[in-house]
């Protein structure tokens, strides 16, 4: 890296000078822009102008000196007025500021650093953007199979373990940690998550008919054998008769209920599986209806 300009090194002088009334804060602005504490302090007994001549002098001796300063000048650049409102004469401190930031961009002093920010921002875009296609892909590649398998397959039981593969799938894209079916000494479990700070028991559903209120009743038992912390997540993709679903209504139900057509508007990205879960949450809780459906929520497009 080559030396500091000369133009470059008596601008930051005067900017030391006239930007700064007290020499704490000037100390404080050198060591945000990466100057070693010990030498940032090392000549602070002496004027302002001395002692940033001093520094520069020392920073100008190596490539790491040299970016240091570099940094130095990219702060001043930032700034939008100036650091230090106790300067006695302004207006001289701000034109010296201008002065200094005009040289900067003249000596591309501060491009380096600016270019390396703008492909840092870039390759982020880049990545977001790959991110979402890659999960938009993925939920349009579960909603296939959801469809195929699920909806339209003769396969009852295949649909069965199909829908719970596609959920603890659906979950894990989600940011959702998941566990798949697992059973215990006397009970089947189609699935477990954790979601605002309760655990989920889930009941997953994909038989011709509708559940009876003797399933809900039953797997509402399950959760409440748990912790106090737990609920329940029945999903069944024939969906929920009303008037069983109606019984349940303001009885302090644990459990949340989704249908096959909940599922699709989340799989099909109309509304985030994280909204889904907390829209229905919110339902629950102020109004005492353990169902509505989604297609009647505001928030999906």
């Amino acid at each position: 890296m080559n030396p500091i300009p000369y133009e470059i090194i008596e601008a930051l002088i005067q900017c030391f000078g006239r930007c700064f009334h007290w020499k704490n804060n000037m100390e404080s602005f050198l060591i945000s822009a990466g100057v070693d504490r010990a030498l940032a302090a090392r000549d602070k007994n002496e004027h302002k102008f001395v002692w940033a001549r001093k520094l520069l002098s020392d920073l100008n001796q190596t490539e790491n000196g040299r970016l240091v300063a570099r940094r130095i000048v990219t702060e001043f650049y930032k700034l939008r007025d100036l650091p230090d409102a106790d300067v006695p004469d302004r207006n001289s401190g701000i034109d010296k500021l201008k002065q200094l930031k005009a040289l900067a961009l003249e000596n591309k002093f501060i491009v380096e650093e600016q270019k390396k920010e703008s492909n840092a921002r870039s390759k982020l875009a880049e990545d977001t953007a790959k991110i979402a296609s890659l999960r938009a892909e993925k939920l349009n590649s579960l909603l296939s199979e959801f469809t195929s398998k699920c909806l339209m397959g003769t396969d009852r039981q295949a649909a069965g373990y199909c829908l719970e593969k596609i959920l603890k799938e659906l979950f894990l894209l989600s940011e959702i940690e998941y566990t798949g079916s697992f059973k215990t000494e006397t009970e089947q479990v189609d699935g477990y998550f954790s979601f605002g700070g309760f655990g989920y028991l889930v009941e997953a559903k994909c038989t011709r008919e509708t559940p009876t209120k003797k399933d809900i009743l039953g797997f509402i038992s399950e959760a409440k054998e748990r912790l106090q912390s737990t609920r329940g997540l029945f999903v069944s993709v024939n969906g929920f008769r009303p008037e069983v679903a109606n019984e349940l209504n303001g009885t302090g139900s644990n459990v949340v209920l989704f249908d096959g057509g909940d599922l699709t508007c989340v799989l099909d990205g109309r509304i985030d599986l994280k909204d889904a879960l907390q829209a229905k949450i919110n339902h629950a809780s102020t109004s005492g209806e353990v169902y509505f459906s989604l297609l009647t929520c505001h928030i999906v497009a």
